[in-house]
């Protein structure tokens, strides 16, 4: 092929050439009218540059289109690191980003306020409905929540039955009345699974101040819902500085109640259960102490839930079953008891839910030798009335063991006429808040009247706690209730003071000459 270096198209060629090199795909080079090789080649380098351009577009399409998808799918996983998966509200991470950003940028009406709430006797929904169950009221919680705040506030959740509310520009009294109104929000019922139940909240407040971080506020928030949570007539609490110390007795206690069992620590005192009719001493209900080697003798309620929250409860409550067992078995062989005579020992939703449990409970007996109807389990009327076919089957075998079943804390909201009709059990103690104390009425004359005639149609014995006075024992005495428990019985007192004596002091009812006031 000859070509005319003078042909003015051939510059044009080479400077398309370069242009192509350069990456500059849209290059085109004029042909020209000539039908000539030159012409030819000219027209190939155009549709080669054509086709070169067009591959680039694609790519290039092809690069946005994988780039958005890969920006999307980025923005995804980073929403949902920082989102619960249950509930759809933010997770710890993000509460902390957030509090973060809330700190730096505090707004003109003032700083941000944390709000920490913790479920109350959460642990015995799972424990008695199931999971499912569980995770649908954390959901109703969420909806809640997020129904109650501003949308400039943050709700999340930081794991288990634990949420976080921030709240924007807050002063901290402000801060209380939203705490307030979300204790009362959730307090309202919800169906789940065809039960209807109303959940209590403990609610921390932490108001920020100058120099404060994110893990102080936490921090902050956290110790006041501790206050709140362990105080039963308080359910918000603000953060004091001073709440510190008792935060930190709580860690101390945590670590040393491990150990209590071990180091002998605890022990269990025995309340008198009288016979109303005739004064005799039916039984007594075993009740655990923890004999603290330098705050003296602890209650229950001050380390009962502390032994839930750290995993305790269940050798502690395998501690109560045996020592109580052991207990009377030596009373059986020293003292003479009246042949009902029967020890009660309480029982958690936790235990229920135990595979073991009948085996240990059959075990115990014989090991013992101690005929199963001398031992009462007592359970609370909530882990009763909202148990799952697990606790069915446990209630159902214990009653086959031969062993007593009893609802406790009876009247406190749960119970119906049906389930005091089908739950396979043999009495109900009536909760202290019916007869109230020596300063308080209690509920009135014709309502305890109705409530034992209730438990009597079901052919149930009735057991009534917190008799302090020879009037309320008169008064149940006529009502029809066939045994008391109270201070006026007696208090509860180590296995070492039932003796001989202290049975022969149950001689007589003095409140049978009484005439009870209507």
């Amino acid at each position: 092929m000859i070509v005319d270096p003078t042909d003015k198209r051939l510059p044009a060629l080479m400077t398309g050439i370069e242009g192509i090199g350069a990456g500059e795909l849209s290059t085109r080079v004029p042909a020209g009218t000539e039908q000539d090789s030159l012409s030819a080649i000219i027209n190939s380098f155009n549709q080669m540059a054509q086709d070169l351009q067009r591959s680039q577009e694609q790519v290039q399409t092809r690069m946005k289109t994988r780039t958005t998808m890969l920006t999307d799918a980025f923005r995804k996983m980073e929403l949902m690191a920082l989102t619960d998966p249950l509930t759809q509200l933010r997770n710890r991470a993000a509460l902390e980003t957030v509090l973060e950003s809330s700190l730096t940028e505090q707004g003109v009406n003032g700083s941000p306020a944390l709000l920490l709430l913790d479920l109350d006797s959460f642990k015995s929904i799972n424990d008695t409905l199931g999971h499912p169950a569980g995770d649908a009221v954390l959901k109703v919680v969420a909806e809640r929540l997020r129904d109650t705040v501003r949308k400039i506030d943050t709700v999340a959740r930081l794991g288990g039955d634990e949420f976080a509310v921030v709240l924007q520009d807050t002063p901290a009294e402000r801060a209380k009345a939203v705490s307030r109104r979300i204790v009362a929000v959730l307090a309202e019922p919800m169906n789940i699974e065809t039960t209807e139940l109303s959940v209590g909240a403990s609610v921390g407040i932490a108001a920020a101040m100058p120099g404060d971080s994110a893990a102080d506020l936490i921090l902050h928030a956290d110790t006041a819902m501790y206050t709140a949570k362990n105080k039963a007539a308080v359910k918000v609490a603000l953060f004091e500085p001073n709440l510190l110390n008792a935060r930190r007795l709580h860690r101390v206690l945590a670590a040393e109640l491990q150990d209590s069992i071990e180091n002998n620590e605890m022990v269990l005192h025995y309340q008198p259960i009288v016979e109303l009719a005739t004064g005799k001493l039916l039984g007594v209900e075993a009740l655990v102490r923890w004999q603290h080697p330098t705050r003296g003798l602890v209650m229950p309620d001050e380390f009962i839930d502390l032994a839930e929250e750290i995993g305790a409860m269940p050798n502690l409550a395998a501690w109560v079953l045996q020592t109580a067992l052991a207990r009377l078995r030596q009373w059986q062989q020293t003292l003479e008891l009246d042949p009902r005579f029967t020890v009660r020992v309480n029982i958690s939703a936790t235990q229920l839910q135990r595979p073991y449990l009948l085996d240990d409970v059959q075990r115990l007996l014989l090991a013992e030798g101690i005929n199963p109807s001398a031992l009462v389990l007592e359970l609370t009327e909530y882990s009763m009335v909202t148990g799952n076919e697990w606790d069915l089957y446990s209630f159902q075998g214990l009653r086959k063991l031969g062993v007593g079943l009893a609802i406790d804390d009876f009247g406190t909201g749960y119970s119906s006429i049906s389930y005091l009709r089908t739950l396979p059990v043999d009495g109900v103690k009536l909760d202290r808040s019916l007869i109230g104390g020596p300063t308080d009425g209690g509920a009135s004359r014709p309502f305890i009247a109705a409530i034992l005639q209730l438990v009597k149609s079901c052919n149930l014995a009735a057991t009534c706690e917190g008799v302090e006075t020879l009037e309320q024992a008169a008064m149940l005495t006529e009502l029809g209730c066939e045994t008391g428990q109270g201070y006026y019985f007696g208090r509860p007192v180590p296995a070492a003071d039932i003796t001989s004596s202290w049975l022969e002091s149950f001689q007589g009812a003095p409140w049978l000459a009484v005439t009870a006031q209507p």
